[in-house]
């Protein structure tokens, strides 16, 4: 699946009609939670009985009535999607919280199938031929749209951002692999001094975006509660703060983006370590330079190019890796303010480098273990996130 994205141009009035429809999936969505909710506990509630549902709020509701037949069904597959994520949260005894469905108050965008909308010739322009009155806005971007059959578009979404609306086109078609430049192998130790440290002995700068407008944020963020309640320029002031964290993670994601792409294409087994970093994020000193570094971010990335490469990315536990010696295996206790392991062995590297050397010779056990098991049949462990793969390619 390819997700390509375009900034969408139109009038005020067509910005008013696609707020509405974001509002009106916002309703059918928690409509449809409720219903599950107030459901008895012999009744069967599914995807099927949720699409059926949301036929009933149309002949309810005009204004649900307004927005297509399938983008209704779409708000009901969200909420589905929630339901069933809770469910598998509790068979698989899920640590803490089990994301039990909340309603949503923030709903940003609205998504259409198969029908309710239709491409001009020139696939440069998209008209929306429901009732709610958007009809036909422009198409900004320069993605190759038009080399795909319009039969492979399986979903059209528009989504409404800080600096203005885009519809995103999901297209189903199969990610080519490509060929890579090298066949090396590399570990790689993440971290808040650097971005990350590879097992080459490079050490890659940690951007720290966040941090760096973190100053201009603050201000735009006063400047809001300057302004009186309900006013106009309270409205654009909050409007000009949400664009400069939309700009924070903007970079943070083409950062993460380059990085593992190249990574990716360079290598033939990529190794990183298997963080939890919902829990370190809990340490109220670190959580703000966790978040920052936008590890997770990273990993998926790694793991989507890792499919289009061909590349076999491992996720390893990190435990020790600090500690021990890279050369030896012997254990070199040292605090956090210590960056360099140094060894009665002689063996004196940076932290982090002994850490990603550590690393990638655990992946390499992982890996040599899995073609031993293969070959007499054992099942293994997946060591490609499918999952994450999946998250991003949608």
């Amino acid at each position: 699946m390819l997700v390509l994205e375009y900034k969408v141009k139109g009038r005020q009035q067509q910005y008013r009609a696609i707020d509405q429809a974001i509002r009106t999936t916002q309703f059918i969505r928690n409509k449809a939670i409720r219903y599950w909710m107030d459901a008895p506990r012999e009744a069967k509630i599914d995807k099927i009985a949720l699409n059926n549902y949301s036929t009933a709020l149309r002949k309810e509701f005009g204004f649900v009535k307004d927005l297509n037949s399938m983008a209704c069904q779409a708000a009901t597959e969200r909420a589905w999607l929630s339901i069933t994520r809770f469910y598998d949260n509790c068979k698989s005894n899920k640590p803490g919280k089990k994301g039990f469905p909340k309603f949503q108050k923030d709903n940003r965008s609205v998504e259409y199938k198969t029908s309710g909308w239709s491409l001009h010739l020139t696939k440069r322009r998209i008209t929306f031929t429901d009732k709610k009155g958007i009809g036909q806005v422009k198409l900004l971007g320069k993605w190759d749209i038009h080399t795909y059959p319009v039969k492979c578009i399986k979903r059209v979404r528009l989504v409404r951002k800080a600096d203005g609306y885009y519809c995103q086109f999901a297209i189903d078609v199969e990610v080519k692999s490509v060929q890579r430049t090298g066949n090396g192998e590399i570990g790689l130790d993440v971290g808040l001094e650097y971005f990350y440290s590879d097992s080459n002995g490079h050490h890659e700068e940690n951007p720290r975006f966040l941090r760096k407008a973190e100053k201009a944020i603050k201000h735009a963020q006063r400047q809001i509660y300057k302004k009186e309640k309900g006013k106009n320029q309270r409205r654009i002031a909050r409007h000009r703060y949400a664009k400069k964290h939309l700009r924070v993670s903007r970079q943070r994601n083409e950062h993460a983006l380059r990085l593992a792409r190249c990574v990716c294409k360079a290598n033939a087994l990529v190794a990183y370590e298997n963080l939890n970093v919902k829990g370190m994020v809990r340490n109220h000193c670190l959580a703000k330079s966790i978040n920052d570094v936008a590890w997770t971010l990273f990993r998926r990335w790694l793991e989507y190019f890792a499919a289009k490469f061909n590349t076999q990315v491992v996720a390893v536990n990190p435990k020790m890796t600090s500690q021990k010696c890279s050369d030896c295996g012997a254990i070199v206790k040292k605090s956090l303010s210590t960056r360099t392991h140094k060894c009665s062995c002689g063996c004196q590297l940076h932290r982090d480098v002994n850490a990603a050397i550590n690393i990638l010779n655990l992946a390499r056990q992982a890996r040599d273990g899995q073609s031993r098991s293969n070959a007499v049949g054992v099942g293994t462990s997946t060591l490609l996130g499918a999952t994450l793969v999946e998250q991003v390619a949608m």
